[in-house]
């Protein structure tokens, strides 16, 4: 982890822990905390594409340690992260379908890492790319398409169970919109095993 880096994911750790302690909806805090510690961040940039997405990621990453530090199930908030992570990048700058699959990607890594509920975690991506869809300029079957490919893409790097367990609670509709994935995919120990066969 670089300096940088590791001082965004500080930053928006500390952020959230403060905004969601002694708040009664926790739910409203982490959308306002993870939009607003998202336009601090990015304020003070002048990175474009990679670069913003990769500022975008550590805050998520800062954010979801923060949701597991303040004693909430990060699947949970999954949602209100997702929604305040394209609210924040939307209030800076333009929101790509690039930026709700990290996003999404980033929130289901950053679950895994704090034991969280990576399911959920991936469901709630969706949702909250759903629900951002219009104000970021998307259909709603765009945003949950991109989310469901980030989510998925994350689920096959932590392992073949969180794959199929992600792709199995993503084949379905999801706050009425049915979710399509862009591309197939499978685990390394999936490859590895198909590479196998076919030799």
């Amino acid at each position: 982890m670089t300096r940088e880096t590791k001082n965004v994911v500080t930053e928006a750790k500390d952020y959230v822990v403060a905004a969601i302690r002694g708040v009664g909806d926790v739910a409203a805090a982490v959308v306002d905390a993870m939009s607003n510690a998202l336009v601090h961040v990015l304020k003070g940039t002048r990175g474009t594409g990679a670069e913003l997405r990769l500022l975008v990621v550590d805050t998520i990453t800062g954010v979801v340690q923060g949701v597991a530090e303040a004693g909430n199930e990060v699947g949970d908030a999954a949602r209100s992260i997702m929604v305040g992570a394209l609210r924040g990048t939307r209030e800076v700058g333009e929101v790509s379908m690039e930026t709700v699959r990290s996003s999404a990607a980033a929130l289901v890594k950053a679950t895994a890492d704090v034991g969280g509920n990576v399911v959920a975690a991936a469901k709630g991506a969706v949702e909250g790319a759903i629900e951002m869809a219009r104000d970021i300029g998307v259909s709603a079957e765009d945003a949950a398409s991109a989310a469901a490919t980030g989510a998925i893409k994350a689920a096959a790097e932590i392992s073949a169970t969180a794959l199929d367990e992600v792709r199995n609670a993503l084949t379905r509709t999801i706050s009425g919109v049915k979710v399509v994935f862009r591309e197939p995919f499978r685990s390394e120990t999936e490859d590895r095993s198909a590479r196998r066969t076919s030799a």
